[in-house]
């Protein structure tokens, strides 16, 4: 792995699976990351046949966003056509994609490195030629169970998951200005941090003892004298 770049981003991609029957299922993570972008820099996504995807452009942030549309093991395909065509080196280029090891709630922002078995990360390292490109890595959790991923992935999340998940991408979205400008490990240093445990729940008071009601003390028997 080379060391991480500092240098504005110049596409960011979302990894998902297009059509309706997929786009509440945790495997399109990154595709909610990129919608919700795209509504943030005002831009709307248009399908570009040659880029095998959905592509908004966001002159004023000098940032291209894609939606590969040819599913999950074949997203490299999309984001080697678009970097090629316009010219754009791997380390300007941000990849966002659901993420088993991390719980709901969490992110990781990183450069380089493995690729987790996700089959979209495998094929656009296939197509870039490298792995030295940014991640975003959004926490769906993990069923507990390897033969239960595939199942688990194009599933919905649980309501309160769900929540979690929102949060994260709210936390993304809210480092975007550091993103754009190129300061990608001051934020990661930000998005990384997990979050604080929760406090433990305050031991309850013992109950306070009634009082004596008036007149206990004499109600309490004298010694009485012996016939």
């Amino acid at each position: 792995m080379s060391a991480a770049p500092s240098r504005p981003l110049r596409l960011v991609v979302g990894l998902g699976n297009p059509g309706a029957e997929y786009s509440e299922t945790r495997h399109n993570a990154g595709f909610w990351f990129c919608e919700r972008l795209a509504n943030q820099l005002g831009v709307r996504f248009a399908h570009e046949s040659r880029f095998h995807g959905l592509v908004a452009n966001a002159r004023a942030a000098g940032v291209w966003l894609l939606l590969p549309q040819t599913f999950m093991n074949r997203s490299g395909q999309a984001i080697g056509a678009l970097a090629r065509f316009y010219r754009i080196e791997p380390a300007e280029i941000l990849v966002v994609h659901d993420e088993l090891d991390l719980p709901p709630g969490q992110l990781r922002l990183k450069f380089g490195g493995g690729l987790g078995g996700h089959n979209g990360l495998k094929d656009s390292s296939a197509h870039l030629g490298t792995h030295d490109y940014w991640r975003l890595r959004i926490g769906i959790g993990h069923p507990g169970e390897r033969n239960e991923v595939v199942n688990f992935v194009l599933k919905p999340a649980r309501r309160e998951e769900q929540a979690l998940i929102d949060e994260a991408i709210d936390k993304a979205l809210a480092a975007w200005p550091q993103l754009a400008r190129g300061e990608l490990n001051t934020a990661a240093t930000r998005l990384n941090a997990r979050p604080a445990p929760p406090k433990p729940p305050k031991p309850p008071k013992a109950p306070k003892s009634p009082p004596a009601p008036d007149g206990a003390a004499a109600a309490t028997p004298k010694d009485e004298p012996q016939p």
